[in-house]
Parts: C-alpha cells; structure tokens; sequence
C-alpha cells in the first residue's frame, strides 16, 4: 500500500479591500497583491487546497474590545472594504472561505485537519497583516501541528509597517515556521 500523497495547503489570510487600500490599506499591502494572485495562480495548477480567511465584524464593531483598541471600522461584514480583492475573488472558486472574529482564527486548525483526511499536509500563509492575522494564524497552527511543514511567504505579506512586517516574519522564524 503506498503512503498518503501530503497534502498542500495555500491560506489565504484577509486579503480583504480594507486591508488593501480601504479603511487600513497601506502602499505595501497594494504591492504584494500581484504576487499573491500569481502565488494563487500557481496553487491552483499544482491541485493545492486554498483556503480564505475573510476579517468579520458586525456593526457593533466600535463597541467590541478590538474596536475600542482600534477605532477604525473595518470589514464590516457585507461592505465592500470585507470583501476580497476581486482580481484574487475571480480565481477563488472551491476555495474554502472562513470567517473570523478576530486576528487568529481557532477554528482553522480543525478544518485543515479534517480537509487534510488524517494524511500528511503542508501549509503555507500569505496576505495581510503580518504582524496581526498572519503570525497569529501561523501560531495557532503551529501550535496545533508542531511536527507540520507551516511556512510563510514573505513576498506575499505586508505588515501594517515595513517594520513591523520583518519583525513578524523574524518572530515566526524562532518559531520554527520556515519564511520563504
């Protein structure tokens, strides 16, 4: 019997109009969007499983704790800032899209596990921000699958700072998490 083929999977982290150019875009994070529908492109042709996290907050937002720490409304659910940037949206058909309340998502874990079928998987990270949902949802993985190969593509981040992005990436490196 031959061994369970691993499994790719590509996470797509909030690349949501908001972070991009809308309520908290910034000039990096409008930078990296070509490189992510190519890494998107690619992930696709190689059969890899692609999952998107969409940032989601209701319109109470302001009122919630992450609203009152950062009093920016964003990704209000059914707004054109919570929506995926469409150049990436158009390639996301099959994907598997998950809500978040939050930066890091403890749902996630349990749904590559169980898209994984109990046989060896991979997971790569890209989008937005680094140093927030980035690393938080790397950690969560990592934590949950100490002995998977989780990396991150660096060329396909933005972190809310050029700072801040390489301080996430250097964070998540001592983690054991290979930046690619």
């Amino acid at each position: 019997m031959e061994p369970k083929k691993e499994k790719k999977f590509l996470i797509l982290v909030d690349m949501q109009n908001d972070f991009i150019d809308g309520a908290l875009g910034t000039p990096e994070a409008v930078s990296i969007v070509p490189n992510v529908v190519n890494r998107v492109q690619k992930a696709l042709e190689d059969g890899e499983c692609v999952i998107a996290t969409l940032d989601t907050h209701g319109e109470d937002y302001m009122e919630t704790r992450e609203g009152r720490k950062l009093p920016v409304p964003h990704c209000i659910r059914g707004t054109e800032g919570w929506r995926i940037r469409p150049e990436l949206m158009d390639l996301l058909d099959g994907a598997v899209f998950v809500e978040k309340p939050t930066f890091g998502s403890t749902r996630l874990p349990g749904i590559v596990e169980e898209l994984s079928g109990g046989g060896p998987f991979s997971v790569e990270l890209c989008g937005l921000c680094t140093d927030i949902c980035v690393v938080s949802n790397a950690m969560l993985l990592k934590a949950r699958f100490p002995e998977a190969e989780i990396s991150v593509r660096g060329d396909c981040c933005a972190g809310v700072t050029p700072e801040k992005h390489a301080a996430a990436l250097e964070t998540m490196a001592s983690c054991q998490i290979e930046i690619i």
